[in-house]
C-alpha cells in the first residue's frame, strides 16, 4: 500500500480533537474515518477530501483539487487535492471544511467482519 505517512501523521494531528476518528486502510491508501464515515484520506494518488455535494463546487475551484473517481464514475461530494498541501494551515483548512461536512452525518458503527462457518 502506497500512503504517504510524512501527509498521514500531519492529517493524525490535524483531526485532534475531532472526534472518534480511527483509520481504515482502503482505496489503495489511508483514511480517516470520523464518527465511522470518511472524514479524508491519502495514498500515492494525492489527499482524498469528502466535502459533501453542496460543497464540491467550491472545493473544487480551489488549487490543485480535482473531482474524486472511481473506476472512471464520478464520486460526488469527494475530491482529490494533488498535491496535498504542504502548508499545515491549509491542510487543516481542508480537514476543518470535510469534519463540518461529516459532523452533520449520522454517526455509523463499525461493520463487523462476517464469520465463517466452522467445519469439524
Amino acid at each position: 500500500m502506497a500512503v504517504d505517512e510524512d501527509l498521514a501523521e500531519r492529517m493524525r494531528v490535524a483531526l485532534t480533537g475531532a472526534g472518534a476518528v480511527r483509520e481504515v486502510k482502503m482505496f489503495g491508501g489511508l483514511c480517516f474515518m470520523l464518527n465511522g464515515n470518511i472524514v479524508a484520506g491519502t495514498s500515492k494518488r494525492g489527499m482524498l477530501v469528502r466535502v459533501g455535494k453542496d460543497q464540491q463546487p467550491s472545493a473544487l475551484a480551489r488549487p490543485g483539487a480535482k473531482r474524486m473517481e472511481m473506476t472512471g464514475r464520478p464520486m460526488e461530494g469527494y475530491v482529490f487535492v494533488d498535491p496535498p498541501p504542504s502548508d499545515d494551515r491549509l491542510l487543516q483548512d481542508w480537514l476543518n471544511l470535510a469534519v463540518a461536512f461529516v459532523n452533520t452525518l449520522p454517526p455509523k458503527a463499525p461493520k463487523s467482519k462476517p464469520r465463517r462457518a466452522r467445519t469439524n
